[in-house]
């Protein structure tokens, strides 16, 4: 299985939800541009930051070294809306405003603590923009971004390999599989 055949699957799954999930279901279509054209390589490392701190290495590799970031500037430049695009692009920016208000830093220079911090209070934000939000209302940045991660790091090789539990030749289908507490999820494979 490839790794759109996979987003795909993960899309269906999650009910469609994820921003962009129209485009990406029915097939990205790269653009004549490369990514370049609308992230240079400056904002790829940023969304590995922000991609880093939301998913951050432990006994399993981070979003950075599963390459999150240019896995979101293809996604946004290929899958998302002009307005979406915008929208995250805006977002980004925001990010290092509030984390130079706050700490008079840019996110990339801020240390973990600060960096968490700053996306927690987004995160908080972006959850009770949902809960109001309306049909026809833009999409929040930070949705974006998050889904964006999880989608990328679960969806690559690291995410499913050492993250979650892969079995790259699966026996036959047993419902009744022992559980154990702290399993990993299995992979979609």
């Amino acid at each position: 299985m490839n790794r759109r055949d996979a987003i795909g699957r993960v899309a269906l799954l999650l009910g469609g939800t994820v921003i962009g999930a129209e485009f990406f279901l029915s097939g990205c279509k790269p653009a004549a541009s490369k990514v370049e054209d609308l992230f240079d390589q400056d904002h790829v490392a940023y969304l590995n930051e922000v991609a880093e701190t939301i998913l951050p290495k432990t006994n399993t590799p981070g979003a950075k070294e599963a390459k999150v970031g240019e896995f979101m500037a293809i996604m946004v430049r290929d899958c998302y809306t002009p307005e979406d695009q915008k929208i995250f692009l805006d977002g980004l920016s925001k990010i290092d405003a509030a984390t130079d208000k706050k700490f008079s830093v840019k996110f990339i220079g801020a240390d973990v603590k600060q960096r968490t911090a700053i996306l927690a209070e987004f995160d908080k934000e972006q959850a009770a923009y949902n809960k109001t939000k309306k049909k026809d209302d833009p999409n929040h940045f930070y949705s974006m971004i998050k889904q964006l991660t999880l989608l990328g790091y679960f969806t690559s090789e690291l995410g499913c390999t050492k993250a979650l539990r892969y079995l790259p030749v699966p026996g036959k289908f047993d419902g009744n599989y022992p559980y154990k507490k702290g399993d990993k999820a299995w992979a979609l494979a």
